[in-house]
């Protein structure tokens, strides 16, 4: 459901206005589902020397995920923390999205990990930082949104809507 509606998000975004340039940014790492939902699982990323270069999905919307740098989709990432947190700096700090981002949205794991705690850190300066919180009505989703909403409160995120 998250990836779907970070996808389903983007696209409108995207599609609001062409001039508007809209980057997503999975940061399920263990399990990245973006290039799938957005229909470019197979494409693959190139680095030049301005960094990461996206997937274009179109002019104005493109994907970065550690599943385009993947042999194959069937492939499993074990990585703890560590590792984890060095591609989410990498991804945020060398990819070329080009020369303006108006909108990043970020497809991040359930729960709260070690990729929401490194998002939150790298981009706590970033202007207009918020998150949407998605859940379905099960208790034990309901308890887990919680504890997001509380994480968010923590790292000082507004919550725009649950």
């Amino acid at each position: 459901g998250k990836s779907t509606f970070t996808s389903l998000l983007a696209r409108s975004l995207a599609a609001q206005d062409p001039d508007r340039n809209v980057a997503v940014l999975d940061l399920d790492v263990c399990g990245p589902s973006i290039p799938r939902v957005m229909g470019v699982l197979g494409e693959s990323v190139h680095q030049s020397g301005s960094g990461w270069s996206p997937v274009f999905v179109e002019d104005n919307l493109c994907v970065m995920s550690i599943g385009f740098l993947l042999a194959s989709a069937d492939d499993a990432v074990i990585w703890r923390g560590p590792k984890k947190n060095g591609m989410i700096r990498q991804f945020l700090s060398e990819v070329d999205w080009g020369e303006t981002v108006d909108y990043l949205v970020l497809d991040t794991p359930p729960g709260t990990s070690d990729e929401h705690l490194s998002a939150a850190t790298y981009l706590k300066t970033c202007p207009g930082l918020a998150a949407v919180v998605l859940t379905t009505p099960q208790e034990v989703s309901l308890l887990d949104v919680r504890k997001e909403i509380d994480f968010c409160r923590k790292v000082n995120i507004p919550v725009l809507g649950c």
